[in-house]
Order: structure tokens, then C-alpha cells, then sequence
């Protein structure tokens, strides 16, 4: 990744890495065979140097990913319009790696239920019986992240 033009905004590896973890969207861009881009917000998780994603069976996104598996996310959190200064304050992080759909059941499973911890840690139970019932009917997407920056105007 080129350096950044802003250095004195950018954060420090381990912050970057916990804003990545604690955001609860972001923007997945991914390309065809054609470099058509395709941007789409989604939930997502972090493990292991990986961001996993899930969707539904078909779709533009998976078959982007067959066909040119570089992709980028973005998350962007804590934005505070300055209108007087012309500016805003903002806390981002970019990523970059190679997305692949998870093949194995075990990880697909691992990373539904790690869905269900962070977006409804509450039903658990509930999240399990889902899980079990829409697995044949989902898709777990994972990037391996290669790359990433923080960069923030607090």
C-alpha cells in the first residue's frame, strides 16, 4: 500500500485493528473480470487477520469474487461534521487482501456463530437454531487481510 498523504492522520497499526474489530459496517468493493467495481455495505466479523462476510447463495458480490478475488474494505466510524472549518472529524480503516468463499463447514459455522456474539450476543440460543436451519441457504465470504491503514481527524 502506498504511504499515506496525511501521515501526521494516520493511527497506529493496534488502533486501526481495534476500530476494524469494533465497527459494526463497512463498504466490501470487489472487481469482475472487467475491473467493473462493486462496493456494497455489509455486517462483518474479524478473526485471525481475516474479515468474514455472509450472503445468500447467488449474487453479484460471489461472482465477482470468482472472478478476481482482490478486494478492499472500508469501515468508517465516529464522523463529526465541522462545518465552520470546512472539514470533518473521522475515524477510517482500509483493508486490502484476497476474498474467497469458506469452503469448510467447520469455519462457516464458526463465523456464523461469531456473527450472532457480536450483532445478537444476547440470543445465543436463538442465533444456534438459525444457524442450523439457514446454513444451506448462506454463503460465509472471507478476506484474508494482506494490507490495512487506520487514518483519523479527532
Amino acid at each position: 500500500m502506498k504511504n499515506m498523504r496525511r501521515s501526521e492522520r494516520q493511527m497506529e497499526d493496534k488502533q486501526a485493528l481495534e476500530l476494524l474489530m469494533q465497527g459494526e459496517y463497512g463498504i466490501l468493493a470487489t472487481a469482475d473480470r472487467n475491473y467493473q467495481p462493486y462496493g456494497i455495505p455489509l455486517n462483518y466479523i474479524v478473526i485471525d487477520n481475516c474479515i468474514y462476510f455472509h450472503c445468500a447463495i447467488d449474487g453479484h458480490k460471489l461472482q465477482n469474487i470468482a472472478e478476481n478475488s482482490k478486494g478492499c474494505f472500508t469501515v468508517v466510524v465516529s464522523t463529526h461534521l465541522i462545518p465552520e472549518k470546512f472539514s470533518t472529524e473521522y475515524e477510517s480503516v482500509i483493508a486490502f487482501g484476497k476474498v474467497s468463499i469458506v469452503e469448510d463447514d467447520k469455519e462457516k459455522i464458526m463465523a456464523l456463530r461469531e456473527f450472532v456474539k457480536k450483532y445478537s450476543g444476547a440470543f445465543t440460543l436463538e442465533g444456534d437454531q438459525y444457524i442450523e436451519k439457514a446454513k444451506h441457504l448462506t454463503v460465509a465470504v472471507k478476506m484474508m487481510i494482506q494490507s490495512f491503514k487506520g487514518k483519523h481527524r479527532v
